[in-house]
């Protein structure tokens, strides 16, 4: 994977792809691989699904940035640390309010009568607004916010592919209705960042499987109407390549050697002859041709995303799950493939 300037140096990530394909637990790896050297990353979901919390195995996350783990170790072995933010959009409205029009109290009293969820529903380019706002002030801190964590990299588990442009760009949508006022300079500052590409970039992620990698191949072409940063794409649920090609095309074709087999399992005990061996060989065959089958597709669908013109990476299929421990070598996987 060679991307034009390393993807490690971006501070913002935001992490898509298709329902069912893994982009929360990929946007979890990608911040611990980059929460390495002593850095600190911020990894926000927006989606009201507490993801996070139950990938993590926490308690359901507040609209507050939570410490959650620590890194990969660094070069120097000092691991940096992962906060975790759930962003609900009634929170995130109450906060705008405040910081912009200093409602304080009467902001909470319009929450008490339903009228910021009636708003944020109603208008839902003001609620992506907000949403993506939040990621902005957080990746905007610096010295001279006191009290505030200053975070190395921020990590967005986002929306799916299929609406992903229409939330990062409805900033733009915003910034061109409305003329003056906060809602103005917010949505004009998000965007600066958001179009920054030696700033930004937006990673998609998605399976051997022709409709998720269609889905990304379109949501790319999407990404670069609007002018956002295409990152890379993350092909994730890899399974393991077990068999030479050579055997594979056997097993495909329905000629792997029969007598070959059958002296393998009597070799290794797994099997004795008679009639119970030719079942196991039926079965066993038909499986291997199904696999080979299988393995083509992936292959055709691998040379689609090659001919992307977009840094990929793969992340393996694990047969225990994903836990903590899984979420570490799948970011050691990211880091070890180039991704940061």
């Amino acid at each position: 994977m060679t991307p034009r300037k390393p993807l490690a140096a971006r501070q913002v990530h935001i992490v898509t792809g298709k329902g069912g394909t893994g982009k929360t637990t990929v946007a979890a790896a990608l911040a611990l691989a980059l929460a390495s050297g002593g850095k600190k990353v911020l990894l926000c979901e927006v989606e009201g699904r507490q993801g996070l919390a139950r990938l993590f195995d926490v308690a359901p996350l507040p609209y507050e940035e939570v410490p959650l783990t620590t890194g990969l170790p660094g070069a120097g072995g000092q691991p940096g640390s992962v906060s975790a933010l759930h962003i609900d959009p009634e929170s995130a409205f109450l906060e705008y309010l405040d910081m912009y029009y200093r409602l304080g109290r009467a902001g909470r009293a319009l929450d008490r009568f339903g009228v910021v969820e009636f708003v944020t529903t109603l208008a839902p380019g003001l609620r992506d607004v907000i949403l993506t706002g939040k990621v902005y002030e957080a990746a905007q801190r610096n010295a001279r916010n006191k009290g505030a964590v200053h975070y190395d990299h921020v990590v967005l588990d986002a929306p799916p592919t299929g609406r992903i442009a229409q939330f990062l760009g409805v900033n733009a949508e915003l910034a061109g209705l409305a003329k003056v006022g906060p809602v103005k300079g917010q949505a004009d500052n998000v965007m600066r960042v958001l179009t920054q590409p030696d700033r930004a970039a937006v990673h998609l992620v998605t399976v051997l499987e022709e409709m998720p990698v269609q889905e990304t191949a379109d949501g790319i072409a999407e990404l670069r109407r609007h002018g956002l940063p295409v990152g890379a794409v993350v092909v994730n649920l890899v399974r393991p390549r077990d068999l030479a090609p050579a055997e594979l095309a056997a097993a495909r074709a329905g000629t792997l050697d029969r007598d070959a087999v059958a002296a393998d399992l009597v070799a290794a005990s797994a099997a004795s002859a008679g009639p119970d061996l030719d079942a196991l060989l039926d079965d066993l065959l038909a499986e291997a041709a199904d696999h080979a089958e299988r393995r083509a597709l992936e292959d055709a669908q691998r040379d689609l995303v090659a001919a992307m013109d977009v840094p990929s990476v793969e992340l393996p299929r694990l047969a225990g799950g994903v836990d903590l421990g899984a979420l570490y070598e799948l970011a050691a996987a990211l880091r070890d493939q180039g991704l940061v």
